[in-house]
């Protein structure tokens, strides 16, 4: 990570990559990891995402950013539903102090897909989303807020032995965003939904339902013989970078 912004109180960790020798204002990808797992606990978060926006700037010509949640690597607190919440709309809002961009597109994997399209569907700054292996919701977490707590802490994205302040409100959150209801919402804004055919974290029925409740014009790919970590199959990876260089000639950016 090259740098840092502040989200309520909290100094989150960011890694910002910017195109060489262009000028004038540049389309702005923020990217979003996921809730750790499959044997990744918080402190590996976004470890290989800085490369792919290494990748969107120098191939695309973009200014892209990545940044890793509260609770997670670096970056300071707690994980809360609200909270990531806050922290993503906290890193549209660096991300345009520092680059005044031409437009706004988020690409978020898993639980950050999901809270990507819960953000930019009340943000009129966000041109449109890209989502890899995101979930239709959060109801399991929901169904068991305990266990789920005790997990969080297991795993690293709780720290704090007094967190959360009120357990109540924290388990709330878990059923507050619900990226089903948002992508009505979020609509007809550019969404392009992937999801590997042998995911074993989220079901490919999760990206079928967004798409539907989205409506007409979602672009849903299921890519055959891929798991959950699209970010690591080439050809998850090229279909990205594709929808992302047609989507600044869909804007005449």
């Amino acid at each position: 990570m090259n740098g840092s912004f502040v989200s309520g109180g909290l100094t989150l960790a960011r890694y910002l990559a910017e195109p060489v020798g262009k000028t004038g204002a540049l389309p702005a990808m923020v990217l979003c990891h996921g809730y750790p797992s499959g044997g990744i606990d918080a402190r590996q978060s976004a470890g290989s995402f800085p490369e792919l926006c290494d990748r969107v700037a120098n191939e695309l010509g973009w200014s892209a950013m990545t940044f890793t949640f509260r609770g997670c690597a670096t970056s300071e607190g707690d994980f809360s539903m609200q909270g990531w919440v806050d922290d993503l709309r906290a890193a549209i809002s660096h991300i345009v102090s520092e680059t005044q961009p031409s437009g706004i597109w988020l690409v978020g994997n898993n639980t950050g897909g999901s809270l990507a399209l819960c953000v930019a569907a009340d943000d009129p700054r966000v041109n449109g989303c890209a989502l890899l292996g995101a979930r239709a919701d959060f109801d399991d977490w929901a169904a068991q807020p305990r266990r789920f707590l005790e997990h969080s802490r297991e795993i690293g994205t709780i720290r704090r032995a007094g967190f959360p302040p009120s357990f109540d409100e924290w388990s709330r959150e878990l059923r507050r965003f619900r990226p089903t209801d948002t992508a009505k919402r979020y609509a007809p804004r550019p969404l392009l939904l992937m999801h590997g055919a042998d995911d074993d974290v989220v079901p490919t029925a999760d990206s079928r339902v967004l798409a539907k409740a989205y409506g007409d014009g979602a672009e849903l790919q299921i890519i055959q013989g891929a798991g959950h970590r699209l970010r690591h199959d080439p050809r998850a990876m090229a279909m990205l970078l594709g929808w992302l260089d047609r989507q600044r000639t869909l804007t005449g950016m």
